[in-house]
């Protein structure tokens, strides 16, 4: 009878430390879909980064022709 008291005992100690380990995971994977849900937010696409910066080198080459066309060089 001891024999099975001790197969339970590991049986119940093993099912308790793989609900705490599924748990964690679970929760880890919840934290990683809310920060995939957030990236639209954080940072910029590709596409509008490359229109905002051919905006600005637009605008720095207008700044540019006017400086050049200066008289008092």
């Amino acid at each position: 009878m001891e024999l099975q008291l001790f197969f339970n005992i590991i049986i119940a100690v093993a099912g308790f430390l793989g609900g705490v380990l599924m748990n964690r995971l679970f929760s880890t994977l919840d934290k990683i879909n809310d920060d995939l849900k957030q990236i639209p937010e954080k940072y910029v696409s590709k596409d509008d980064y490359r229109e905002d910066i051919r905006e600005i080198k637009e605008m720095l080459g207008a700044i540019f022709k006017r400086l050049e066309g200066k008289v008092d060089k």
